[in-house]
């Protein structure tokens, strides 16, 4: 059975600079999987690639078997960008972004059923956000915020999710309330691969983590991947003294 994210030897370059060197991640159906590694890394790179945003130079991208614009166009893969990445001033509601994660099902001039309707309410609702849909994205605080993409999301009901940092600059409440939701969603069965600094989280957070550094430093279990030596590569730090600079 092929994994549900499946990145094989993805390599990419920006003119001379090479940002991503034969880049292998595989994650199976139901799992969790930290990327980790200092800016610069090649993190959003990644997630790039497997959305399809840039082509690789070389390697495939298959998610849930598909080529990431098939997968895009299936609705099989959902997407939580980071801050930066979004158009905080566009005059959008709390619904209505989330409401975008039905747009796939609905009907000629996306007019929402009743099951789109529901899809919507429930996501708000796990998101813990009921009493602000009508409230504009831009008046929401940086952990509201990064709810309601989440949010979005769930209402898609993807089998694959890819987050880029979506703990930076949140909130305790809102930390905890989406690492529950993935792994709610894990447990039923959706892959996700979420890039994360917050190395301290990540064992309670994911199944299995990958370091990387434009290439992949290590893959495995959270605590085998953030082993010191592993670190020591990754970041250039003093190996036994990982606690202190984590």
């Amino acid at each position: 059975m092929s994994a549900a994210i499946d990145i094989d030897g993805v390599s990419v370059r920006y003119g001379d600079l090479v940002a991503l060197d034969d880049v292998t991640v595989r994650v199976e159906s139901g799992g969790i999987c930290g990327l980790v590694g200092m800016n610069g890394a090649g993190k959003s790179t990644l997630m790039k690639a497997a959305m399809g945003v840039i082509r690789p130079g070389g390697g495939t991208v298959r998610l849930a078997g598909r080529a990431p614009g098939e997968a895009r166009r299936a609705g099989v893969v959902a997407y939580v960008p980071q801050s930066e990445a979004v158009d905080w001033d566009f005059p959008i509601s709390v619904r209505e972004v989330v409401t975008m994660g039905r747009y796939g099902f609905m009907r000629p001039g996306r007019r929402a059923s009743r099951a789109d309707i529901r899809c919507v309410d429930e996501a708000i609702e796990r998101v813990e956000l009921p009493d602000l849909t009508e409230r504009p994205i831009g008046q929401l605080s940086g952990g509201q915020r990064k709810r309601v993409f989440v949010a979005r999301a769930i209402a898609q009901r993807a089998s694959v999710l890819l987050l880029d940092e979506p703990f930076a600059g949140v909130d305790k409440r809102t930390e905890a309330t989406i690492t529950r939701l993935l792994r709610e969603l894990a447990a039923g069965g959706a892959s996700v691969l979420i890039a994360t600094h917050d190395l301290a989280a990540l064992p309670e957070l994911a199944t299995e983590a990958v370091l990387l550094a434009r290439s992949v430093i290590a893959h495995g279990t959270p605590v085998d991947v953030l082993a010191p030596a592993n670190l020591a590569r990754a970041f250039g730090m003093d190996p036994l003294r990982r606690d202190e600079q984590v």
